[in-house]
């Protein structure tokens, strides 16, 4: 209940910035992709809320007896265990994110976040139901084997959509705020940098709460004005076709091979964030 409370605020909160202070220009109505965006993901809500959220839970409570995982290895303070298994989670899920674009078979299901043209806080909902029904198995697989406690699985859970929320707006920060800010987590900048047609730029930036994996594994990528980030995948870019019901099939098609020739933007290894 609290949780929802804060992430109903929080998209409030965010929602009224990026409107009033936008960071990319959109190319789309805004209201059509709401309609679009928000009814894509009732069927991935209703499994959030009803099956992967009440799973992880069960989960880590059956494991408080199974004593099974990582943090039932060693002997620490309460809050430090917590603060380990929370940075852990996080890397599973950036380890889980890089599965989802390297992977035939995920990939067909995240593509559906990715078609999106625009990039805004609705894209952070945009997710097609199989993808999480897949995601199923490994952060539960990640809850097991860090062996996180029932109440870390829905504090990290709430932080993990908050920054989901906060990573896909269209919300334009003071740069040199978000430049240190983004030492530490994602922000929206570095995130957009991650939904552009430019496969290089696609495939970097995974990183969902803390940016510093990335830096870890060396696929970050900052130096890309946003003025440059053409948003979506190329060989779907006719917003017509990206329809509630072709959205909904289309892991079931024949998915497109990514074809378009990588473009000049990105290229370099200064890594600075751009405006």
């Amino acid at each position: 209940m609290y949780g929802t409370t804060i992430l109903v605020i929080a998209f409030i909160i965010l929602f009224i910035i990026e409107t009033k202070f936008q960071l990319r220009k959109r190319v789309q109505n805004r209201w059509k992709r709401i309609i679009i965006n928000f009814v894509v993901s009732i069927p991935s809500f209703a499994l959030l809320r009803f099956l992967f959220i009440p799973l992880m839970v069960w989960l880590a409570y059956k494991n408080t007896t199974w004593h099974f995982g990582l943090n039932y290895l060693y002997d620490a303070p309460v809050w430090l265990k917590a603060a380990i298994a929370f940075l852990l989670l996080d890397y599973s899920n950036y380890l889980w994110h890089i599965v989802l674009h390297k992977m035939p078979l995920m990939w067909r299901f995240h593509l559906v976040h990715h078609t999106d043209l625009d990039l805004d806080i609705t894209t952070a909902f945009r997710f097609h139901f199989g993808e999480l029904i897949g995601s199923v198995f490994f952060r539960g697989a990640a809850v097991l084997l860090i062996g996180i406690s029932p109440l870390m699985v829905l504090i990290y859970e709430i932080a993990f959509e908050a920054s989901n929320q906060f990573q896909h707006s269209n919300m334009k920060l003071p740069f040199r705020f978000e430049k240190i800010l983004n030492k530490i987590i994602v922000t929206p900048r570095m995130h957009g940098i991650h939904h552009s047609m430019n496969k290089r730029e696609t495939d970097s930036n995974f990183s969902i709460i803390f940016s510093f994996w990335d830096r870890l594994h060396r696929t970050i990528r900052l130096n890309v004005h946003q003025d440059d980030i053409i948003t979506g995948v190329p060989v779907y870019p006719d917003e017509m076709e990206l329809t509630i019901g072709n959205l909904l099939k289309l892991p079931f098609t024949k998915i497109r091979e990514w074809k378009k020739p990588d473009e000049k933007s990105g290229e370099g290894d200064k890594r600075k964030l751009n405006k």
